[in-house]
């Protein structure tokens, strides 16, 4: 039997989770598909302090979506999807039940749709 909803380093997801929940920090990821850039390219962008973008960029360093590496005078940040994976997994689980309960809204809404046509003849 497979158990659903269960992965063997859930605080690896909670992590993952915890870093997207912040639009900030889901801003910055989006900023990174574009390529790799420095803090200050980062936070440009934003009404809020370098170091409080550093603070958002060790968030989601330590949930491995991010990596920063020390090229001479600057350290690039670069978006690691690596572990993003991880959290597709986990909602890829509920991906029958979505696609049941839409199929489910569709049939309900045809329905409707014809008991109105039906009411609107017979009138």
């Amino acid at each position: 039997m497979k158990q659903t909803g269960y992965i063997k380093n859930s605080s690896q997801l909670d992590a993952i989770f915890s870093a997207l929940a912040d639009p900030t920090r889901r801003e910055i990821l989006s900023r990174l598909v574009e390529g790799e850039a420095s803090v200050n390219e980062i936070a440009a962008p934003f009404e809020m302090s370098q170091p409080a973008i550093s603070r958002h960029l060790k968030v989601l360093e330590k949930a491995g979506l991010v990596e920063r590496e020390i090229d001479k005078q600057r350290r690039p940040v670069r978006l690691k999807a690596k572990n993003m994976k991880i959290a597709i997994g986990w909602l890829n689980e509920f991906k029958a039940f979505w696609g049941t309960s839409f199929d489910q809204l569709d049939n309900v809404l045809s329905d409707m749709k014809l008991s109105n046509q039906k009411e609107e003849n017979n009138e």
